[in-house]
């Protein structure tokens, strides 16, 4: 497995502890005790444990969500309290806390608004990670409605939005069916494979075996055991031969070449296989023959998911942004002016035409301001005679009574 593409740690804590206190800030539980842990780029990180030894404390302080005792925890060789480094976290809570009220297509678009991407980045990003957990016939439906793997399922497209570099899932198969989480499974791969790390906290080991490069086993907030699963699980002691079906005879005689070099044969059975793998096969063979289970179908690894494994997050948004802008401002020029023209002068001209007067040559109202002028001056010069002939008749009266 590609486990070690970059020897640059995306994750690493030092002597990382947590200590919760009571209201008389006593010392009451230790969830996690000198943590050192290395996870690195590209790689599929299992953190397994019992309830209670630490994991969801350790998962909150590498988020952010909480803060150390002690000891130091960093992200991408930054605090994970810094924005810029949440920006290239993705996050699957082991309870989706969603709002019930909105449609598939409503919260990814709120939570691509948060992450500041333009409508049609997010309408075309929607439809692509819709497509791939399975959730394009449910686009508009509630939430609420979902059953608890569906709900899953959105929260997993929900956690992928901003494209991230460091994807962390918390208990992501549980409430599913085997076939929806072997499909997960098989999309937690194509995601290490495009060079995206992921760190695991799950109780099913099985699910911890099939997608792990390498696993850490917390006990009372202690690292007990670290490494890769071919390290952990490989039994030096014995030898495994698998062959063809061999009958009685070819059996006694390996059993008597083996007590021949002082060899104690243990078992000799046919191999099993899984019980997930029967399943799987059996309902893949079903649909094949009905075409049915739609809901549970997906698609492709989303586009914008697939960077080269040299290629960071950050880099590859900044060139999804780019790209697009530029066939999407040549195909808009032909299409958004046409209509401009043909629907807005129109009615702008007549609307200006009747607030503005402009309809006055169709009136032709241009003597009417040559008219109305002379009346008020031929007004203004009677009145102006009528006031002095009243002052002279005053002026002669006022003579003949001193007479």
């Amino acid at each position: 497995m590609p486990a070690n593409r970059n020897n640059d740690d995306v994750v690493r804590t030092v002597a990382l502890t947590k200590i919760f206190r009571d209201f008389w800030l006593r010392e009451k539980v230790a969830a996690v005790q000198s943590l050192d842990l290395n996870i690195r780029s590209g790689e599929v990180y299992g953190l397994l444990g019992p309830n209670g030894s630490g994991k969801s404390t350790t998962l909150k302080m590498i988020l952010g969500l909480l803060y150390p005792t002690r000891g130091r925890v960093t992200v991408f060789g930054a605090s994970p309290s810094d924005v810029r480094t949440k920006a290239r976290i993705g996050f699957l809570p082991e309870e989706s806390y969603l709002y019930p009220f909105l449609n598939a297509n409503e919260t990814l678009d709120y939570y691509g608004r948060l992450f500041g991407q333009p409508r049609r980045e997010r309408k075309r990003r929607i439809g692509m990670l819709l497509d791939m957990v399975g959730l394009t016939g449910s686009a508009y439906r509630r939430i609420g409605e979902y059953s608890k793997g569906m709900q899953r399922r959105i929260g997993m497209a929900q956690a992928l939005i901003n494209d991230p570099d460091l994807l962390i899932l918390d208990e992501p198969t549980s409430g599913m069916d085997p076939l929806a989480a072997r499909q997960f499974k098989d999309l937690i791969k194509e995601l290490s494979g495009r060079g995206k790390t992921l760190i695991l906290s799950s109780h099913l080991l099985a699910d911890t075996e099939d997608v792990c490069d390498r696993v850490g086993i917390l006990f009372a907030g202690e690292l007990r055991s670290e490494g890769t699963l071919e390290d952990l699980l490989n039994r030096a002691s014995l030898t495994q031969i698998v062959t063809e079906r061999l009958d009685d005879t070819t059996r006694d005689a390996v059993r008597r070449v083996l007590n021949q070099a002082d060899k104690q044969v243990i078992s000799i059975e046919s191999p099993k296989d899984k019980l997930e793998a029967l399943f799987l096969r059996i309902v893949r063979q079903a649909q094949v023959r009905h075409q049915t289970v739609d809901s549970v179908r997906t698609g492709e690894l989303a586009e914008f998911l697939r960077a080269s494994p040299q290629k960071t997050g950050r880099m590859v948004i900044e060139e999804l942004l780019a790209k697009p802008e530029t066939p999407a401002t040549a195909t808009e020029k032909p299409v958004v002016p046409p209509p401009s023209p043909t629907i807005r002068p129109k009615p702008d001209s007549g609307v200006i035409a009747e607030l503005m007067g402009e309809a006055e040559e169709a009136k032709s109202p241009a003597p009417q301001p040559e008219e109305t002028p002379p009346p008020p001056k031929i007004e203004q010069r009677t009145d102006k005679s009528v006031n002095r002939s009243v002052i002279d008749e005053l002026i002669r009266g006022d003579g003949s009574e001193d007479r």
